[in-house]
């Protein structure tokens, strides 16, 4: 029995519409790829996802929506999958009118319990004549024409800018449909920036994992700046392509130094860090889902120096400390409010 994504096993089910030039916006399994009639261009925003793709030569591929090399109206049909973000769809959606010709077929497929009757709306807004083609699997499949065709399309252009104050440090946070905590300073963050604020990390080189916009990295460097120290170098990494960008903008505009790399998790660095601090997801769409974070703390100690310290803060249900004593060492709470709690962990040195 094939384990795809309900939504990837739908497009199958209706895989004439995989006919002619072919674009598929949003993949979240690689194994649809030799399934399909043929092949086309593929994009995915996840990093892991990304790396999957490479054996599948006869694919043009794009990581997120860095439309760089490509050509507007292009495709015959344009799929896109309904991203977790609603708020991203719309930039979903703009790429696809961006890649299909004047009179392509755009479809959109997601799982109901994913958004989709609201995704529709969407849908019908930028394919007026769209309409309901199948439904199974829990999903729906919506498909109409490329009435309004764009001959351009510019991830910059929909960057949004953010000011953001917290201990005396201002910033200006890019954003982008789809990034964690867009057009706000959540309160996770916010209280583990005011506890670096109280208890700074030390070493000049820290990685800053599941770095969303990059503002937890130019903020440590800012601070630092005000406090008359060196700023050192404060590396990031996510898995999505939305945040890699934000971040690298953030970054540029902050004056912050550091590399922002694209990964799903720490298998794909290499290197030790002097200090790893983090506000990591526990969300995998609607559903609550901890695997990642806790997959980290199974494997940030081959990541640190030893004696180097993990800063993370966390909703408190969630069940860290545990982990973070068995997998790093022992492990103080340094802030808690009636939703967050920062916990400090040192690298246990070797005898």
């Amino acid at each position: 029995m094939s384990s795809l994504p309900n939504t990837h096993e739908v497009l199958l089910r209706n895989d004439h519409l995989l006919t002619s030039r072919v674009a598929v916006l949003g993949l979240s399994d690689s194994a649809l790829l030799p399934q399909c009639p043929a092949a086309g261009l593929v994009m995915t925003e996840h990093a892991g996802v990304f790396k999957t793709l490479a054996p599948y030569t006869d694919w043009q591929q794009c990581f997120g929506y860095d439309t760089e090399g490509l050509q507007s109206n292009s495709f015959d049909t344009v799929i896109v999958f309904l991203p977790k973000a609603r708020a991203e769809l719309n930039l979903r959606l703009a790429m696809a009118q961006f890649l299909g010709c004047p009179g392509a077929n755009l479809v959109m497929i997601g799982e109901k319990k994913e958004g989709i009757a609201g995704g529709a709306k969407q849908f019908l807004q930028a394919v007026p004549d769209g309409m309901k083609i199948d439904s199974a699997r829990h999903c729906q499949v919506w498909s109409g024409t490329n009435s309004q065709p764009k001959d351009a399309f510019a991830l910059k252009d929909y960057l949004q800018w953010t000011p953001v104050s917290c201990a005396g440090v201002e910033l200006s946070v890019a954003g982008l449909p789809g990034v964690f905590s867009e057009g706000e300073l959540d309160g996770g963050t916010r209280l583990l920036l005011e506890n670096l604020a109280e208890k700074p990390l030390s070493g000049e080189r820290v990685l800053d994992f599941a770095c969303g916009a990059g503002v937890i990295g130019s903020w440590i460097q800012a601070y630092r700046r005000t406090s008359g120290e060196e700023p050192g170098v404060v590396d990031g990494v996510d898995v999505q392509a939305q945040a890699v960008a934000c971040a690298r903008a953030t970054y540029e505009g902050a004056g912050a130094q550091g590399e922002i790399y694209a990964e799903d998790g720490l298998a794909g660095l290499k290197g030790r860090w002097q200090a790893v601090v983090t506000n990591p997801p526990f969300h995998s769409g609607v559903k609550t889902d901890t695997s990642m974070t806790e997959q980290f703390i199974r494997q940030v100690a081959k990541h640190l120096v030893p004696g180097g310290e993990l800063r993370l803060v966390a909703n408190s249900f969630l069940p860290y400390e545990a982990l973070l004593q068995q997998f790093i060492g022992p492990v103080q709470t340094l802030a808690q409010d009636k939703r967050f709690t920062v916990y400090r962990a040192f690298q246990r040195v070797p005898r």
